[in-house]
């Protein structure tokens, strides 16, 4: 197998994995606070003992100024998994995941902010369209109708900011071996919510535990390994491409399990959202790409007004 194909496949996983993280963590029964901590202790084993395997524990691959930096990754990805992982009961595992894909455009700020990174006129136009999806996803009802559904939405922008803030901190750290700072990023999680964890009232029988450890080395040690494995073969537009698998899979999954359906102007915003995600993501020009729609609809035009004799004589 080509390292196209085995990179497609394993950013493929990735993101089908990814699409399922949502009903794990409602389905194992826990406080947030519990998911995240048994996420990061069972996601810590099994990175362990992949850097292990790996020989990734070298004093050259981590220096103290990296070793900061990958800490500070660490709170803002667990921050990320708290805020991503309570907008689930409040506005659906679907919601919650379209509206975490603004990612983009929050590290498009933080690029512009600490990196100095120039904001151009197509990259506006993407966060632009970003706005409107949002505002017709706020527009929509949860269909709990509890009142909930736009704190939902404000955790999930929560949880896609301090993502940002963790991808920040990774361009900090070219060089250093990702699964590294996976495992820093897993053990910061473990010791900054400790003392938050009710070890008193651990999950009882085997279906919550199994939850919590599929969460923790499936969706976070695995999953690590399949992401970078697939980014380290993949062109850059083809990672971004397949990268839209995971909230596509998570609505499937959002249906299938609680039978959540989206309403028409949810839906919208969804579609809205994740185009101009793509966008960003794949480099898009919108004015290359009106200009295709618009010659598109001038053709179909032109051969539905064309005569019918015509088109026999081509034949």
């Amino acid at each position: 197998m080509s390292d196209l194909k085995r990179g497609t496949v394993e950013m493929t996983a990735a993101m089908l994995i990814s699409g399922t993280i949502g009903w794990f963590v409602l389905m194992s029964g826990q406080l947030v606070m519990a998911v995240v901590f048994w996420r990061c202790a069972f996601g810590a084993l099994s990175l362990l003992v992949i850097c292990g395997a790996l020989g990734l524990f070298q004093r050259k691959f981590l220096t103290w100024r990296s070793l900061l930096v990958a800490v500070l990754g660490g709170v803002a990805i667990v921050s990320n998994w708290l805020l991503l992982f309570a907008s689930y009961s409040h506005a659906s595992i679907s919601i919650a995941t379209t509206v975490y894909n603004t990612q983009p455009f929050m590290l498009l700020g933080l690029g512009a902010l600490f990196l100095g990174e120039r904001i151009t006129l197509d990259k506006l136009f993407w966060l632009m369209l970003a706005f409107v999806g949002m505002a017709a996803i706020a527009m929509g009802k949860s269909a709990a109708g509890d009142g909930s559904y736009f704190l939902g939405i404000l955790l999930a922008l929560g949880a896609a900011f301090f993502y940002a803030l963790a991808a920040l901190a990774a361009k900090w750290l070219k060089g250093t071996p990702p699964h590294l700072i996976a495992l820093i990023q897993v053990v910061t999680g473990m010791l900054m919510l400790a003392p938050f964890t009710d070890f008193s009232a651990l999950p009882q029988g085997a279906a919550p535990w199994s939850m919590l450890a599929t969460l923790g080395i499936v969706h976070t040690g695995i999953m690590y390994v399949l992401l970078y494995g697939a980014i380290q073969k993949l062109p850059t537009h083809l990672t971004g491409a397949l990268s839209f698998i995971y909230p596509i899979a998570a609505i499937v999954v959002d249906r299938i399990a609680f039978g959540h359906a989206l309403q028409t102007i949810q839906i919208a915003g969804a579609v809205v959202i994740l185009l101009a995600a793509a966008g960003m993501n794949l480099g898009w020009s919108p004015r290359i790409l009106l200009r295709r729609a618009a010659a598109g609809w001038s053709g179909a035009a032109g051969s539905q007004g064309a005569p019918i004799a015509d088109s026999g004589k081509e034949s």
